[in-house]
């Protein structure tokens, strides 16, 4: 897998100060998207130990909440087994740090589902996340006073209470 950019400090992309990881590859391709890009499996640079490394150390800090992983689409098949390892050592280490995730899947109709994205790593990945926002970004919904979220269509989801009751349970903002 390869990497866009890592943000060291983001406030963008979930609550408080967070670390940011734009994975590449994405096969939405939606119209007004921010990251265009990252639509390359092979832009940017190899996700390698180093950089797992590297960023569980940029996570350290007290002030730092947690992990977001973006893109592109961490949800792409390739991305899932490549980022799955890594959000276990995520989880291990900082047990009590949030990990977000940003997909233009829909949870239950992709991610749940049988669909391109599912693969045998998806619904181990999907229990490492605390908020996953779902939803391809979409222009004619586009509105700039959301709250991380681009489009009205995209929903932001708790994503254990979400498997534990079988349904989407909205994340409390």
């Amino acid at each position: 897998m390869n990497y866009a950019q890592i943000k060291k400090t983001d406030i963008a992309n979930g609550p408080g100060v967070r670390v940011s990881l734009f994975v590449s590859g994405c096969t939405h391709h939606c119209e007004g998207c921010f990251n265009s890009e990252t639509w390359d499996f092979d832009y940017g640079q190899e996700f390698t130990e180093e950089t797992q490394e590297e960023i569980l150390g940029l996570l350290e800090p007290d002030f730092i909440a947690g992990l977001t992983v973006l893109g592109g689409e961490p949800f792409e098949p390739v991305n899932q087994r490549a980022l799955l390892p890594f959000l276990k050592k995520v989880r291990k280490r900082y047990p009590h740090k949030t990990i977000w995730c940003y997909t233009g899947y829909l949870l239950d109709g992709q991610l749940w589902k049988g669909s391109a994205a599912r693969c045998e790593v998806t619904d181990e990945m999907l229990s490492l996340l605390d908020v996953l926002i779902d939803g391809e970004f979409v222009q004619g919904e586009k509105d700039i006073s959301l709250q991380f979220r681009g489009s009205k269509n995209q929903r932001v989801i708790d994503v254990s209470q979400s498997i534990a009751q079988g349904r989407i349970c909205p994340f409390e903002l």
